[in-house]
């Protein structure tokens, strides 16, 4: 049985209060941070860069779980290691390097994933499941925070699963878009074990609290 993690996204904190509000979910015990990083191209939007990384690895012990929404990550792995990424996950339609990039990324000591959008199929993951420790399946388009989940996309979560689980290999399956209390339970059951939900926690007056009873959803 994976462990299940609940990794906050930091694109909804409240970025005047982020370290502030980064101690108060870790006292709720979160250890697992997602970092979404835009170019502005790959997806329709722009966020947060190396530096941003960089000043979190100084301020957190956590897990940093840097998701790559740009256009030809592997321009840019090196740097998000040296920034303290723990993971780097990068997207199968954003590059045609994706197994280069994986193997490079496991080279360097850290963790690999790959994401699918909600229109990708999840059979164009099978070749690189040797290459990865963690896929990521979105339930929204990428691009902006505080989208509802697209219902459709879980049955990509339980095709990845299927493979997940017909294979050898021990891969962690992360689930991203529009995950809140009233549908993470739906989730977990389509065989997520990795939970990233950013207004579910960092838009809510307390992160600590709201942080909790997604916890609480799962362990009922």
């Amino acid at each position: 049985m994976k462990k299940i993690i609940i990794a906050p996204s930091i694109l909804s904190c409240d970025f005047t209060r982020m370290g502030d509000q980064i101690k108060e979910v870790e006292s709720a015990g979160c250890s697992f941070l997602h970092i979404d990083v835009m170019d502005g191209v790959f997806v329709p939007n722009i966020s947060i860069g190396q530096p941003v990384v960089k000043s979190l690895r100084k301020a957190t012990k956590s897990i940093l779980d840097t998701h790559l929404m740009i256009i030809n990550p592997e321009r840019y792995i090196d740097s998000f290691i040296d920034a303290g990424s723990d993971i780097i996950t990068i997207h199968i339609e954003s590059s045609d390097k994706t197994f280069e990039t994986l193997k490079y990324i496991r080279s360097k000591g850290i963790k690999a994933a790959v994401s699918i959008k909600p229109k990708t199929s999840p059979d164009v993951l099978k070749p690189l499941l040797p290459y990865c420790d963690m896929i990521l399946v979105m339930t929204v388009e990428p691009g902006f925070g505080g989208q509802k989940l697209i219902h459709e996309a879980l049955d990509n979560l339980r095709e990845v699963r299927k493979l997940v689980d017909e294979s050898s290999y021990n891969i962690d399956i992360e689930v991203d878009g529009g995950i809140d209390v009233t549908n993470i339970k739906e989730a977990a059951l389509a065989g997520a074990n990795v939970f990233v939900a950013g207004s579910a926690v960092f838009g809510k007056p307390g992160v600590a609290t709201a942080y909790k009873a997604l916890n609480d959803v799962l362990n009922y």
